[in-house]
């Protein structure tokens, strides 16, 4: 079963706005997915889209085999675990332990189930010992640790993850870039960074309103009309490899990670 599919689908907003452009998307069940492009490009209004929060104005969406409607919209919202870009837009109680606690306890689970998810949740964003801190007196990274807890306690086998890592310094940026690729869940994150969407993800979107490009990570590093279309910019290591391998006349295929660069390296040391 598709964990999500639209059709033919296109948004606009009360002012006229055109927001998103006949978008055709099918997502399988445990598939990690990132949507990247430049702001305005539709990324936040389709997450909300597939969330069933907003409805397209043509087309149909489907999650995990129903199609979304006005009536049924609530119900299948419980397949769906939404992180949004700003924590405080998502963290309101007045302790860490009710804001993990939050949905669960309206699931209508009962406490010692409500107190294992919760405990859980925690253990995994590695906030454990924070059940009585006042969130909103929490740094940046913390609140997003505290988000990311309260979607993990809901146990959605949907999780959509809204500019995950923005506004965060680069030690909280790889503590959260290791939560997320523990997860087994279908993941569809939005990000202006290529980075993240490389190391998490096998699966690229861009989109500028309307789907540009939809591959690899593998297949994107080597488009450069595509991603100049989009506005977007090769992390600083692609680049320099990118620039070496133009200067040097090599041919070798443009590495994801640093490992993949430092064999790069080693291998043309040795060739000379």
């Amino acid at each position: 079963m598709d964990a999500l599919k639209l059709t033919d689908v296109s948004y606009v907003y009360p002012d006229g706005t055109r927001a998103l452009e006949k978008m055709d998307l099918t997502i399988g069940e445990g598939e990690r997915v990132a949507l990247v492009g430049p702001n305005g490009a539709g990324k936040s209004t389709l997450l909300r889209i597939i969330a069933a929060l907003n409805f397209p104005t043509e087309g149909t969406v489907e999650i995990m085999g129903e199609k979304v409607t006005k009536k049924g919209a609530e119900r299948l919202r419980k397949h769906i675990g939404f992180l949004f870009q700003d924590p405080d837009d998502q963290i309101f109680m007045p302790t860490v332990w009710d804001d993990v606690a939050f949905g669960p306890i309206n699931m209508g689970l009962g406490a010692e189930e409500v107190k294992d998810r919760v405990r859980k949740a925690m253990r995994m964003a590695g906030i454990e010992g924070y059940e009585e801190r006042v969130p909103h007196h929490l740094s940046c990274g913390e609140k997003k640790r505290v988000a990311i807890a309260g979607v993990l306690s809901m146990k959605a086998p949907i999780l959509l993850l809204d500019e995950p890592t923005a506004n965060l310094d680069p030690q909280c940026r790889r503590d959260l870039v290791k939560i997320l690729d523990s997860l087994s869940e279908t993941v569809v994150l939005a990000t202006h960074d290529l980075s993240v969407a490389f190391e998490l993800t096998d699966r690229v979107i861009v989109l500028r309103k309307e789907k540009k490009f939809d591959g690899s990570p593998r297949d994107l590093v080597e488009r450069a009309d595509v991603l100049t279309e989009a506005s977007l910019e090769l992390p600083s290591l692609l680049r320099m490899v990118s620039k070496y391998r133009e200067k040097s006349g090599r041919r070798f295929a443009l590495p994801l990670t640093v490992e993949e660069a430092l064999k790069i390296m080693l291998a043309e040391e040795s060739r000379q």
